[in-house]
């Protein structure tokens, strides 16, 4: 019998890079119609049916009701992020998805990534019979400004910012080939056990507000990959089949891109 893999779909976001659209860009159009911004087939829309059938959860906070009313026949649960904090602060808004005990695989995936394919995630999923956590790589042709992972064979042993790894010595940096995607897949009951421990170990981060530097705290969700190898489980990777099926739409150039990219899907 095939077990339902529950899924969360983070899509709180402002996208304050999409210049020009003041909306949720996880509804932004893959099938334009006059403008980049109107069209069909919604990023969001894209993502639900690629992913495999089991429960589904959305994090939202900006134009929280546009989302709701674009995706309420769907049949998902709807969680509110209270505060834009983080990648882990949005799991922690969807603790009660993630702790019912019926989830017993769970996928986490970005709600602006739309061309990942179920088989992808069902691979990723699959993994799970290896490893508590198995994180979506990829290879870039240019890995700049990406995260990577940092592997002994096929454990991950961490997964480190462009920030930091760009001060590493140049042959430490040859050695990371594999970029992070950021999707995710647990064993949920492992990933319960250490939402305390995200709860309870923010970061301090400078981020503009209104025009000035406030530091806010911040929950990394890469900080599993690092506490869960540490603590002795095993954490792997799975790659996808090429840097365009985990492409993020964050900007006008890029949506664009991902519109010509879905004419040959």
């Amino acid at each position: 019998m095939n077990i339902p893999i529950a899924a969360l779909i983070l899509a709180a976001g402002k996208g304050s890079r999409m210049q020009g659209f003041e909306g949720n860009k996880t509804l932004l159009p893959l099938i334009p119609a006059g403008s980049p911004f109107h069209g069909e087939r919604f990023i969001l829309l894209n993502i639900l049916q690629s992913l495999p059938p089991g429960p589904k959860g959305l994090v939202i906070h900006h134009k929280k009701e546009e989302v709701i009313e674009a995706t309420g026949g769907l049949g998902l649960t709807y969680y509110v992020q209270p505060v834009l904090n983080g990648t882990g602060g949005a799991l922690l808004a969807a603790r009660e998805f993630i702790q019912d005990p019926n989830h017993e695989r769970l996928i986490i995936t970005m709600g602006d990534v739309p061309f990942v394919k179920e088989s992808t995630y069902l691979k990723l999923a699959n993994a799970l019979a290896h490893h508590q956590l198995a994180v979506l790589g990829f290879r870039p042709e240019d890995k700049r400004q990406y995260g990577v992972l940092e592997m002994e064979g096929d454990r991950v042993r961490k997964i480190t910012e462009w920030k930091y790894w760009k001060e590493y010595p140049e042959e430490r940096q040859r050695g990371l080939r594999i970029c992070n995607s950021g999707i995710y897949a647990f064993q949920t009951g492992a990933l319960v056990r250490y939402l305390p421990m995200l709860a309870d170990r923010p970061h301090k981060v400078l981020k503009e507000r209104e025009g000035t530097l406030t530091e806010i705290q911040e929950f990394f969700m890469t900080d599993l990959v690092e506490w869960m190898d540490q603590d002795g489980l095993s954490v792997g990777a799975v790659l996808a089949e090429d840097e365009n099926e985990v492409m993020g739409i964050d900007d006008l150039a890029s949506l664009q891109r991902a519109q010509q990219l879905s004419k040959c899907l």
